[in-house]
């Protein structure tokens, strides 16, 4: 399943993704991993979520990204949410070239049980495409 959160920089979204990634991480039996593109959250997360920053890594485009996700799984079985915090700032793109992007990663959280909580900046208030309105929480 694949949870979007979507609003303008600086409204909040990290830190309740912080918060949501937290409270996950006590209700788990399996890991958790925190992405972003900046380690300032790195302190403020439960210490049993693996942080990744994606600074440390080539990534590009969407997908490098995926292929980035896939490695996190096929290294580690047990991982159950997934939480990507501002996907373009990791990744070069806009909120209308992802199409393909989302299909590709509800394939693979319905093949290996995985939730993903992923934060974008855009106003949901605008338009958005069809295809992230199911994903819109």
């Amino acid at each position: 399943m694949i949870h979007v959160f979507c609003n303008k920089r600086g409204s909040g979204k990290t830190k309740a993704l912080i918060h949501l990634a937290n409270e996950r991480a006590n209700n788990i039996k399996g890991n958790a991993v925190y992405i972003d593109d900046d380690s300032r959250p790195m302190h403020e997360l439960d210490r049993r979520i693996r942080f990744i920053t994606t600074n440390d890594f080539s990534l590009k485009d969407y997908e490098s990204f995926y292929g980035f996700l896939c490695g996190i799984l096929s290294e580690d079985y047990d991982v159950e949410n997934i939480f990507v915090d501002g996907l373009f700032n990791i990744v070069s793109g806009n909120i209308s070239d992802a199409a393909h992007f989302f299909l590709k990663i509800e394939n693979l959280a319905r093949k290996h049980n995985v939730e993903f909580y992923i934060n974008i900046n855009h106003d949901c208030t605008e338009e958005i495409p069809d295809y992230l309105k199911k994903y819109v929480a």
